[in-house]
């Protein structure tokens, strides 16, 4: 089993305020402390294996992820309530990945949020993140 030591996700026991809300055989439902602030009821679904990112995952762990999606849902429902979700995967530095650990994001969204409404897309989409064209030379 691919296994790095100083990897926060390799090592959930580890850290005391990480929370392992479920398991199966190849991943776990965490849920962190500290990350509460913010994005209340927020939580990570982690393969045990050390992959780098989502595209390195095999079908047992893709099939298990969305096992504990399922596990996820039906206790953040239960414990939290929220009126919605946000789900992910970032993959790469560009894409704000600063774990080199897959890690699938479920992130409960309410109502009264003052960004209710306003996705990942809504954040992509703005005039300040638009590309500069490539210019072609004949």
């Amino acid at each position: 089993m691919a296994y790095e030591e100083n990897c926060p996700f390799c090592n959930p026991h580890k850290d005391k305020d990480q929370n392992i809300l479920s398991e199966n055989e190849t991943c776990y439902l965490l849920q962190h402390n500290k990350q509460q602030d913010v994005l209340e009821g927020c939580a990570v679904i982690v393969p045990k294996k050390h992959h780098a990112n989502a595209f390195e995952l095999t079908k047992d762990e893709w099939n298990d992820t969305y096992e504990l999606l399922q596990n996820a849902k039906e206790y953040l429902d239960k414990e939290f309530s929220p009126d919605g979700y946000t789900l992910g995967w970032n993959v790469g530095e560009v894409s704000n990945q600063f774990i080199f650990h897959s890690h699938f994001h479920v992130i409960p969204r309410y109502n009264d949020e003052p960004l209710a409404g306003k996705g990942v897309r809504y954040w992509l989409k703005q005039p300040v993140n638009k590309r500069e064209k490539l210019k072609i030379q004949k």
